[in-house]
């Protein structure tokens, strides 16, 4: 019981998380709404602590890690997932240390993930920095060419050029920032989703 309360409680954090926070606007690298949080916390997820991997046959830990690859794989909806957890309880019973050691390792592949497309975005800010930087560099040069007694307008033609070209790509990228954004988001409710499963298939 203690268990599924906090799971509940957590999970209404999770996917409250998106509009009840804020982006931090001082932080340059993080241009999303939701807030930035660097690394997930097993603990939030799975109520027991962390415990070493059990003891396990080979057939178990060739299963272990075939359920695992397939929890983590993001292409596979989770609404497909609780067939998988139930043929593999009904085949190596539903020990709950066991599946904990399989939320842990879908925990720190996901996470790991997660880590890889925080920092992608991290990427992806400073990039739409420099090129707004850029943009406004090229702007200002043209100014001063205009206003010059006599404007070299090749200058100005090709600064015209690349102006519109940056901005072109600078518009793209900020129209696909809301998916970008959202990726960290989905992985932390895919993995609430998994860990709801197994501990529902412990109990």
């Amino acid at each position: 019981m203690r268990g599924t309360i906090v799971m509940t409680a957590i999970g209404g954090l999770f996917l409250t998380a998106a509009t009840a926070f804020a982006a931090d606007f001082s932080d340059p690298t993080w241009p999303c709404i939701q807030r930035k949080v660097d690394r997930l916390s097993v603990g939030l997820m799975w109520p027991d602590p962390p415990a070493a991997a059990p003891d396990m046959s080979d057939d178990t830990a060739a299963a272990v890690n075939d359920l695992v690859a397939r929890l983590s794989l993001r292409r596979i909806p989770v609404e497909d997932l609780p067939p998988r957890v139930e043929a593999f309880t009904e085949a190596h019973g539903t020990d709950r240390a066991l599946l904990g050691h399989v939320f842990a390792e879908v925990f720190d592949r996901l996470a790991r993930t997660r880590s890889e497309v925080v920092a992608g975005i991290e990427d992806y800010s400073l990039e739409q920095i420099a090129l707004s930087e850029r943009i406004d560099a090229a702007r200002g040069e043209m100014d001063s060419h205009m206003a010059g007694d006599e404007p070299d307008f090749d200058r100005v033609d090709a600064l015209e050029e690349q102006i519109d070209w940056d901005q072109r790509i600078y518009t793209d990228r900020q129209r696909s920032l809301t998916y970008v954004c959202e990726t960290p988001v989905l992985l932390e409710k895919r993995l609430y989703s998994i860990a709801q499963m197994l501990e529902g298939a412990a109990e």
